[in-house]
This record gives structure tokens, sequence and C-alpha cells, in this order.
């Protein structure tokens, strides 16, 4: 069993590229997070920051009403997003307010944070059946009927699992699209704001968009840099591999992975509560980021870029809002590249590598589990009870896989859930099918320069700089990685 970082250090120096020079490298990271911060305040009554404190009140609807053609949601979220990529969202705001819109759409655009991770667009168009089939999807019970038998989205209840959007024929409803107040952030802060981007992002953009590729792009749009988040994926992998070593004990102790995906949280906490004490209190890789950034630069503005809609939701649970500020879409930033007329692939290289293949397969089904299986294996050899993993991907995968483990039917002591098939790679909001998705992040998993974290001198080195003293103490109540659920 490993005492401590000293330790952990003395393992790496057995390994191919430990003799770099490690520390070097990790300044890279924390370069990228340096110079001079100055207080964080965006400034809402400024005119570069519209979108912060608008409302659609006010709004003039019947203005020279005539024969003009309404505009539509998909209208106003384009127009205003590439006005806002030029620095003239307040002028196309005025021109909007002259035309016919629906008031809630561009509220909706103005303040998503005031709604649900999911929007109704108009009205719905099956009122008369007994049960919408969008509600008939909702596993956590957001969705309720009005009056009129619109659909409605219960904020504080939906997890933006996004099934409600597949099931609904008239195409009514929609993930939230954050993108404004977000790029607001980025041209009116005076901190540095981050893009945190997801495991899963490897080659979204095309296969000609590298990682590097990807970080230029992000800087030339005015963020400070580029992390992936793939790297505090591997401090959750020896997390929860430690987690494993203290809570399995017996052949009938198990654990239940906490730290990935939060559609499985959600169906943990909120269907299948009696199961919580099995869930190590972890926060996610996103949260962990997020955090850590904000520990080392406080000012700092986080923005979390992925194929989850769910994240939209985790992003607002109260003991962990504070760690992200925005979470977008692949989706979202691919209309913003494109609006910025931003050829990916023609950018120069920004190369920072710091996450092992461990942290990288996060983002397909069973990467969790194959990840804390290796690092059990590497911080633990002799151990007599191994990783026996279970795994389940989509949301009646998932119900199946718990309910078997509560029937007894299940030999799995480390059980993973994933919300979509396939993984994150199969998100609601990933640009290409899950199947290249998935070997795409099998590859660059290949690629990586450490098998485990343990093996990662990032990590040891980082995990040094938060103040934590030894490996062991990740699984003591801190502030960074750990949460009460």
């Amino acid at each position: 069993m490993i005492t401590g970082l000293k330790l952990a250090v003395n393992i790496q120096n057995k390994y191919k590229g430990f003799k770099k020079g490690y520390t070097f490298g990790l300044l890279s990271i924390f370069l990228l997070l340096g110079g001079k911060l100055w207080y964080y305040k965006i400034n809402a009554n400024k005119s570069n920051n519209i979108y912060l404190n608008e409302t659609a009140s006010g709004v003039n609807t019947n203005a020279k009403k005539g024969n003009r053609k309404m505009t539509t949601f998909n209208e106003l979220y384009n127009r205003l997003v590439k006005a806002s990529v030029e620095h003239k969202g307040s002028q196309e705001l005025e021109k909007i307010r002259q035309e016919e819109f629906d008031p809630h759409h561009l509220d909706c655009l103005l303040n998503p944070d005031q709604y649900a991770p999911v929007w109704r667009l108009g009205e719905c168009n099956c009122s008369d059946n007994p049960q919408a089939p969008c509600e008939g999807k909702c596993i956590f019970d957001a969705i309720s009927r009005d009056e009129k038998g619109n659909v409605q989205i219960n904020k504080d209840l939906c997890t933006g699992c996004s099934a409600c959007i597949e099931s609904c024929s008239a195409k009514k409803l929609t993930a939230s699209r954050d993108i404004l107040p977000a790029l607001a952030a980025v041209q009116s802060s005076k901190a540095p704001v981050y893009a945190m981007i997801a495991p899963a992002f490897i080659s979204q953009f095309s296969a000609d968009v590298t990682p590097g590729k990807l970080r230029t792009a992000f800087k030339r749009l005015g963020f400070a840099g580029m992390l992936e988040v793939a790297l505090f994926a591997d401090i959750l992998t020896l997390k929860e591999a430690l987690e494993f070593n203290k809570n399995i004990v017996k052949e009938s102790d198990f654990q239940l992975t906490s730290c990935c995906c939060p559609i499985w949280i959600a169906m943990i906490r909120k269907v299948y509560h009696e199961l919580m004490p099995h869930v190590p209190g972890s926060v996610s890789p996103m949260a962990a980021c997020g955090r850590a950034i904000k520990q080392l630069y406080p000012d700092a503005v986080t923005i979390f870029i992925g194929p989850c809609i769910a994240k939209k939701a985790e992003a607002r649970e109260p003991d962990i809002a504070s760690s992200t500020d925005f979470v977008l879409t692949f989706q979202e930033m691919q209309d913003v590249f494109e609006f910025a007329k931003i050829n990916l692939a023609e950018l120069p290289e920004d190369e920072r590598d710091h996450s092992s293949r461990a942290g990288r397969i996060y983002a397909r089904s069973g990467g969790v589990s194959e990840a804390v299986q290796s690092t059990v294996k590497r911080i633990s050899p002799d151990r007599k009870i191994t990783v026996r993993a279970s795994q389940a991907d989509g949301v009646p995968a998932c119900k199946a896989m718990i309910n078997n483990l509560l029937e007894g039917k299940s030999n799995a002591n480390f059980l993973e859930g994933m919300g979509c098939v396939g993984g994150c790679v199969g998100g609601p909001k990933a640009l290409i099918p899950r199947e290249e998705g998935c070997e795409n992040v099998n590859k660059y998993g290949e690629e990586a320069a450490y098998p485990t974290p343990i093996d990662n001198p990032y990590v040891i080195e980082l995990l040094h700089r938060l103040g934590f003293e030894t490996v062991e103490s990740l699984i003591e109540n801190s502030d960074i990685f750990t949460r009460q659920f």
C-alpha cells in the first residue's frame, strides 16, 4: 500500500518518461492558468455584456406587424450568437426588438439559468393524450401539464437526461443554450476565463482537429486557455481506487462509482436512494477541475464544454455550483467557431499533454471501471479481493443492473452506470457517431504517456500544489474533491 506522495514519486522513477522533468512539464498547466489576475466582476450594465441583465420584458412584439413573419427561435439564436461573436450584440438585440418574436424564446436565450435544462418552445399538440410521450419518459417526475395541456419542466427536478426531447414527435422541446451569457463573460471578464474540455472531445470537431489546435481556437475567442478534464478524471480514479481498498473488505461488499455521469448519480439519489451508503462522496471530474482552478486562482471563470445536457443541471447543484460558471455543449461551441470563421484544422498547435490513459477513457462506457480496476491493481498488486466490475449504459440498462443487484443476482463489487448509450461519446450533443467517438477515445488513451494516475507525475505534483501531503488524503474530507450527497 502506498504510504504517501514520496513513495508515489519513487514509483514514477521506474517508468519511461518520468525522467523528462515532470515538474517543468507541469508548469505549462499553471503558466496557462497564471498571469496577472484582476478582480473578477462581470459588469451587467456595460453594453458589451447585455446578456446578463437583459430580459424579454418590454419587447415590442406588436411593432409594425402587417404581414411580417415572426422571427423563429433558431433565427433568434443564430443572429444573437453571430452578433455576440462579432461584439455587436447590443445592436442586433435592438433590431430584434423591432420585430415580431416570442418573448419567451428571447428570455430563455438571455437568461438560461432561470429555466430548466430543457425548454418548451411551442404549444403542445398531444394534450388529448392521458400522458404525453415526454411525460412517460421522465423517471425523475420533472414533467407536468398546465391547464392548457402544455408540458411544464420543473427546474429543480429536471436532470437534463434528454429523454423527453427525444420522445417529442412535434419537436417542441430543446436543450438549453447557455452560449450568450458565456460569451459575455469571456468578453467582459477582467479575470482569465478557462475552457474545461470533457474527455469525449477528441476528434469531435473533425479528425484533423488535435487537442493543441482546439486550445489555440479557444485562445482566439478570448479564453485564457483550455484544460483537459481527463487530468482530473485521473485524480478521481485514484480517489475511487483508494475508496475501493477502504470499503471492499468482504466478498459481499460492493461500491457504486460516484464521479462521472450526473444521470447515473441522479438515479441513485432520487430513485434508488437506499444504495447511497455504497456511493463514495466524490465530485465529478468537471467539478474537480473547476474547483482546482479556483483554488489556485480564485477569480478565474470556468466554462465546461462537453456532449452532455445533464452537466448543465449538475453545475447548478448548490454544493458544487461555485465550481463551474457555465456549461456549454460541443454543438454550442461548434456554432461559435463557425460564426467566428475559425478553421480549426488550419490552426497552429498549442499542445499540453498531461492525462493518463485511465482519465482519457472515462468518455466511453466501461472506461471508469477499467480505469479503477487498473489503478487498484497498480497500487495494491497483492489484493485478494479484486475489482469485479459490472457496467451499464443507457437508463433502461442502468435500471436493470441496479435491480439485479437489489435482487441478489449480481456478483459485481464495482458498478458503473452511464446515462447515455455508449457513455459520454453517445451524449445528446456529441458531434460524431458514438462508435466513432469510442474508437477515437480508445486511440487517444493508448497514446497517453502513462497508464494510470499513480504513474502520472502531473497528478502527483498537482495534488501537492493543492495541499495534499499524501495520496491517502484524497479519501479524507476535502473541499476540492469531496461532496456530501
